[in-house]
C-alpha cells in the first residue's frame, strides 16, 4: 500500500479515580459557591492519589486507543508522549511507556510541548507516517495536581490529570488525514505560565521553597488575551490552507483550558457552538491530555465518521500553540 496520509485509528483516554468537585476547592480557597463554574466552565475534574503514576495514566490511555485500532504491536514504529509531568526529569517516560505497552519495535521520546503538546505530537507523527508507511501512537497525559500551588486561585481551580491517546495509521487515500496544520510560538510570553525551578537554570536545593516547584500563573488575563488571539490566528490559517470554511467544521475540537476562551474562539471563528467538543465540564483542564481526551469522549458517544471534518487548536505555556485541520 502507497501511504499517501494518515488516518486516526483508535482513540484512548483515562484518568485517575478520584473525581474533586468545585465545592472542596471553594472551600479551601474561600470562594463563594457557583465562582470556579461561571468563571471557567469546570464543575468537577480528577486528581491522582498516592501510587498513581504519569505512565501508568498513560499506559491506560494507549491501551484502549491500540485495541480499537486493532493493530499489531510490531507494526507501531513510534511512540510520542507530550507531557509537563514526566515520572522523572531523567529517563524519559516514553520508553517506559512503550514497554509496559509491548512495543518493542517502537521508538519512543517525550515532547515538553505545555497546552499544544498533542499538537506538535500529532503534526510530527502524521510526517512519520506519511515518509515510512508505519503507524504511530501519540500519547498526552499529566498529572497537574502535584504541581498546583493550592493558595494560588489562578491555576488551583483549572487543573487536572489525565490522559488522551491517539494511533495514527497509514492510509492510501490523499485527501483523508491532515490537511493543513499550523504551529507557532511567541516567546515573548515565555513566563506567563511556568514551575520557576527544577531546570538547569534553578536547579533543585536544600534552601529553595517548596512553592518555587509548583506552577504559577504570573497574569491570568494576558494569558487569556494571547490564548483567544493565537487559536484564532492559527485558526483562520489552517482552514485557508485547506480550503474549508466554518461551516465546513463539522467538530471543533478546542484545547479544554477555560470555556470562556473556546467560546471566545468559535464565536471569532463563526462556528455554530454547537459544533464545540466539550469535556471541561467534567474533566477540567489536563493540558496537552484534553485534546486527545476529548476526541476519545466524542467518538465514544458518536463515532467520527468517515469524511468528518475536525478541527483542532491549542494554546499553553511558552507560549506555544497552533492549529490542525483533520479529515476522516
Amino acid at each position: 500500500m502507497q501511504t499517501r496520509s494518515s488516518r486516526m485509528a483508535g482513540f484512548g483516554h483515562a484518568v485517575p479515580a478520584r473525581c474533586v468537585n468545585n465545592a472542596e476547592i471553594e472551600a479551601n480557597l474561600g470562594l463563594e459557591t457557583g465562582w470556579i463554574e461561571r468563571r471557567t466552565g469546570i464543575r468537577t475534574r480528577y486528581w491522582a492519589q498516592e501510587g498513581d503514576t504519569l505512565s501508568g495514566l498513560a499506559e491506560r490511555a494507549g491501551r484502549m486507543a491500540l485495541e480499537e485500532a486493532k493493530i499489531n504491536a510490531d507494526d507501531v514504529a513510534l511512540t510520542l508522549l507530550a507531557t509537563s509531568t514526566p515520572d522523572h526529569l531523567l529517563p524519559p517516560s516514553a520508553p517506559l511507556l512503550a514497554h509496559r505497552l509491548g512495543l518493542a519495535r517502537s521508538g519512543a521520546i517525550d515532547l515538553a510541548g505545555a497546552c499544544s503538546g498533542f499538537l506538535y505530537a500529532l503534526t510530527l507523527a502524521d510526517g512519520f507516517v506519511r515518509t515510512h508507511g508505519r503507524a504511530v501512537l501519540v500519547v498526552a497525559a499529566n498529572i497537574l495536581s502535584r504541581r498546583i500551588n493550592p493558595g494560588e486561585r489562578a491555576s488551583a481551580v483549572l487543573f487536572a490529570d489525565a490522559a488522551g491517546a491517539v494511533v495514527l495509521a497509514p492510509c492510501p487515500e490523499a485527501r483523508r488525514g491532515l490537511l493543513s496544520a499550523d504551529l507557532v510560538a511567541d516567546g515573548g510570553g515565555y513566563d506567563l505560565i511556568q514551575i520557576a525551578a527544577g531546570g538547569s537554570s534553578r536547579p533543585f536545593s536544600a534552601a529553595m521553597s517548596a512553592e518555587d516547584a509548583l506552577m504559577t500563573m504570573r497574569d491570568g488575563r494576558e494569558v487569556f488575551s494571547r490564548a483567544v488571539t493565537l487559536m484564532t490566528e492559527t485558526s483562520r490559517r489552517v482552514l485557508s490552507e485547506a480550503g474549508r470554511m466554518a461551516a465546513d467544521i463539522d467538530r471543533f475540537v478546542p484545547h479544554q483550558a477555560n470555556a470562556r476562551m473556546f467560546d471566545a474562539v468559535c464565536g471569532n471563528l463563526g462556528i455554530d457552538r454547537q459544533r464545540t467538543v466539550r469535556t471541561i465540564e467534567t474533566f477540567g483542564n489536563s493540558s496537552a491530555a484534553t485534546i486527545p481526551l476529548s476526541l476519545s469522549i466524542t467518538h465514544m458517544g458518536r463515532p467520527i465518521a468517515e469524511g468528518e471534518t475536525l478541527l483542532l487548536t491549542a494554546a499553553g505555556a511558552g507560549m506555544t500553540g497552533g492549529a490542525v485541520i483533520y479529515r476522516a
